[in-house]
């Protein structure tokens, strides 16, 4: 990866180098090795020593853990023009939201049954192109291709707030800062990430940085200190997010592919009793879904293996399942222009497709699970939304 330590903005306030430690990552990769010596090559959850893990999910296959009985319900609000994004609240089971390029975010309830649409969230003027949910689901953020970012009240609907893109252009995605919510990171076409402040709508001081292309995808590490942004030039950048200020400076560039666009960044701090490794799913338009290791506090990325999907030019986005790091094997659930939803178990050497649900009629753009991993949702470039139903043990 690209080292940017020589850049200024990498200096702290007093003009030294800011002091970030590579130690913890690397030493706990040590620790690792060292116990597990005789863990499969490369492996980055726990196996068969994981027996306390094991024993809290039971020891059952990823296979027959992720059988499905079939679609539970589909949402049709959006037909005609395409969900980008669909996502359960957080720690929740049954609530779950979507957002479509016709310019509205719906929010739905599963239970009781029937499941039904809430109420949709109107005021952009274009397609809505990302949304996130706050930690507390109380409230929700979207971007839209308008140029601006809204803050909407869950409760009822209610717009808060609307905010414009400081750079007047389209925005493509947006994320929390995981510990302050009062944060939120947004992408825009003009190649630049934004720290935005939601309570007073303005940008945080500091917090900019400029891409080589259109932002497409971030993502924070669990504790919020490590942001990765993808573009669609093929780029993932990491940045040291200041904890206290809100401030960015940029650390690592990887190149996945030239010219390939990163659509999707998920992080996985792969936190267990046994194991930590942290990793980042991606998919970036060259018919495979990417995983990388994360190899120190900056955010330097190795890639540890690759999935055969069909993407090639749809923003096809992909998961870690909630509860993989408490069994045996750890899976990945990722969308596919081949109308599909494929479910990989990334420590499997061979052989590593699980399941494979078919109903959709047009490529499957992304994929949520619930709290307990009891039901999946999937919406797809014709608007359709499945939520589909594991089968019960």
């Amino acid at each position: 990866m690209e080292d940017f330590e020589d850049d200024p903005r990498a200096l702290g306030a007093r003009g030294h180098r800011r002091s970030v430690s590579r130690g913890s990552y690397q030493l706990q990769a040590q620790m690792n090795r060292a116990v597990y010596e005789d863990r499969p090559p490369g492996s980055v959850v726990p196996t068969s020593a994981a027996e306390a893990s094991r024993a809290m999910a039971g020891d059952t296959s990823l296979s027959e853990n992720y059988a499905f009985a079939g679609m539970y319900h589909v949402f049709d609000q959006h037909v005609d023009e395409a969900v980008p994004r669909v996502r359960f609240a957080n720690d929740d089971r049954h609530r779950l939201a979507c957002c479509s390029l016709d310019g509205s975010i719906s929010l739905c309830q599963l239970v009781p049954a029937p499941p039904t649409v809430l109420r949709v969230l109107r005021g952009h003027t274009r397609g809505v192109s990302d949304f996130a949910w706050s930690l507390s689901n109380d409230i929700l953020v979207s971007t839209s291709l308008d140029a601006t970012m809204r803050i909407w009240a869950s409760e009822d609907g209610r717009c808060i707030r609307e905010i414009p893109d400081p750079d007047g252009a389209e925005l493509l995605c947006c994320t929390f800062q995981p510990v302050n919510n009062n944060l939120t990171v947004v992408g825009n076409a003009k190649h630049n990430v934004h720290v935005m402040n939601i309570s007073t709508g303005k940008k945080v001081k500091g917090g900019s940085s400029k891409l080589t292309g259109r932002v497409l995808a971030l993502s924070f590490d669990a504790p919020g200190r490590l942001l990765w942004a993808g573009d669609d030039r093929g780029s993932i950048f990491s940045f040291l997010f200041d904890m206290a200020t809100g401030k960015l400076t940029k650390a690592k560039r990887l190149v996945v592919h030239e010219g390939s666009p990163v659509t999707s960044i998920s992080a996985r701090s792969w936190v267990s009793r046994e194991a930590r490794d942290p990793s980042l799913l991606i998919n970036a338009c060259l018919n495979k879904l990417l995983l990388y290791r994360v190899v120190d506090n900056e955010g330097t990325l190795q890639l540890k293996r690759s999935f055969p999907i069909e993407q090639s030019s749809h923003p096809v986005r992909s998961i870690f399942c909630p509860l993989m790091s408490f069994r045996q094997g750890a899976c990945v659930v990722t969308g596919s222009e081949d109308m599909c939803v494929h479910f990989f178990d990334v420590e499997r050497a061979a052989k590593a497709a699980v399941n494979k649900l078919q109903g959709h009629s047009a490529p499957v753009l992304d994929v949520s699970f619930n709290c307990d991993e009891s039901l999946l949702a999937s919406s797809d470039a014709s608007g359709m939304v499945i939520v589909w139903r594991r089968e019960q043990k």
